[in-house]
């Protein structure tokens, strides 16, 4: 439907940018934390911890951070916020415009699990509410005070999470389930924990009472986190792009890989602020990136007839009498057409020279997946007529016709 495409767009739209906010805030107070510099004694007897000097934009800044807070509270204190919230919320919506009002496109893969629509919404959102529960629960644990075992049992719970959407989505909505967990987390770390505790300093700096420490390590905690799950996250955000890490066999062990040499990459950078340059970590990145790469594109043998369905030609057909078949002159003819100009791309086994890996996993080897498919083949070709793919078989006018009059009557 035009309409819900275009909801989609404005929806993506927005969430990209509120999500270049909260990420560029993110890194940016990282950096300023991690550059802060001992500052002169004459500083120091106002209360000033560290500072920094700046050039930007044709002008200089000097940037100082109280070890306490100002001796008198600055009328205009800004805080940053809205920047997650509205990453989250814009999120959710396209999860819900894309994956669960398309669930049947998008979000079920029936030679993964079959499911009813409902099912794997229920399943979808009991992933990513049960994840953040656990998560949440743990950080309130005495858990909380060894960082580097929270660690490993954070990791531990996403690749759990990896494994079980793997085995219940289709690779890209599985992927895409496993961001919604950790965007889910990292907003509710902020909205749960940090903005509760820079509240309470806040409240005690303005009524010149002591600031308990534990409200700074406890949101120290879950900025940590948040700073490591930030590159994992944006490449899920984009792995859509590229149906071969998600289409891959042992997808859910692409996807960890993938994540554990990001939130690695991401150390690099967390201790150049410090001013330690190991240039091994981003070698060391690298050479994972490349080699998780070979694995993922290093010729297969083919696989034998009972691994996966020979997609239909004009030469060949279904022979299971289990499976759907075209059963009017119209639904054949509708089959021959996706035979001749969308199973060069949308197949198990795809013979375009350009596109390897069906795009976006979507698949036309038989009728079923013909049908269950319907909306997309409709919308493609006779609404936004974007497909096939530059229309690089020819398809005319006449043919979209068949396939809108055969829209016209599912």
């Amino acid at each position: 439907m035009p309409w819900l495409d275009w909801l989609s767009l404005f929806v993506r739209w927005f969430h990209v940018i509120a999500g270049v906010a909260w990420i560029g805030a993110s890194f940016y107070f990282i950096w300023l934390d991690n550059s802060l510099e001992t500052p002169p004694d004459w500083k120091k007897k106002q209360g000033i911890k560290g500072d920094l000097w700046a050039v930007h934009g044709g002008g200089f800044y000097e940037v100082a951070k109280y070890a306490y807070g100002p001796q008198t509270m600055p009328k205009t204190l800004h805080w940053f916020k809205w920047e997650a919230y509205s990453t989250w919320l814009s999120g959710i919506a396209l999860l819900v415009i894309v994956y669960y009002f398309a669930a049947a496109a998008y979000l079920i893969d029936p030679s993964v699990m079959a499911m009813s629509e409902a099912e794997a919404i229920v399943r979808g959102i009991a992933l990513i509410a049960g994840g953040a529960i656990i998560y949440e629960t743990a950080c309130r644990t005495k858990l909380a005070n060894y960082p580097k075992l929270f660690a490993v049992a954070l990791v531990a719970l996403l690749v759990i999470v990896s494994y079980l959407a793997t085995h219940w989505f289709s690779g890209r909505g599985a992927y895409i389930h496993v961001g919604a967990l950790i965007g889910t987390i990292m907003v509710a770390n902020v909205w749960l924990n940090i903005m509760p505790a820079q509240r309470k300093m806040v409240d005690a700096v303005a009524n010149q009472q002591p600031v308990d420490p534990s409200w700074g390590a406890g949101a120290k905690l879950r900025s940590v986190h948040n700073n490591y799950l930030t590159l994992p996250i944006l490449f899920i955000m984009i792995s859509n792009h590229y149906p071969m890490t998600y289409q891959h066999p042992q997808n859910w062990l692409v996807l960890v890989a993938l994540m554990a040499v990001a939130a690695w990459i991401r150390h690099f950078f967390n201790l150049r602020h410090l001013g330690q340059i190991k240039p091994s970590i981003l070698i060391s990145g690298a050479v994972g990136m490349l080699l998780i790469a070979l694995w993922i594109s290093w010729p297969r043998s083919a696989p034998s007839s009972t691994q996966v369905e020979a997609p239909v030609t004009s030469q060949t057909t279904v022979t299971d009498s289990a499976s759907p078949q075209p059963v009017s002159e119209l639904d054949k003819h509708v089959m021959a057409l996706v035979e001749t100009h969308c199973q060069g791309c949308h197949a198990s086994a795809p013979t375009d020279e350009v596109f390897r890996v069906a795009p976006l996993g979507v698949k036309f080897d038989n009728w079923e997946q013909i049908t269950r498919q319907a909306p997309q083949l409709i919308n493609r070709t006779t609404v936004t007529r974007d497909m096939p793919f530059l229309n690089k078989t020819g398809m005319t006018d006449e043919e979209r016709a068949i396939i809108a009059r055969w829209a016209a009557q599912q």
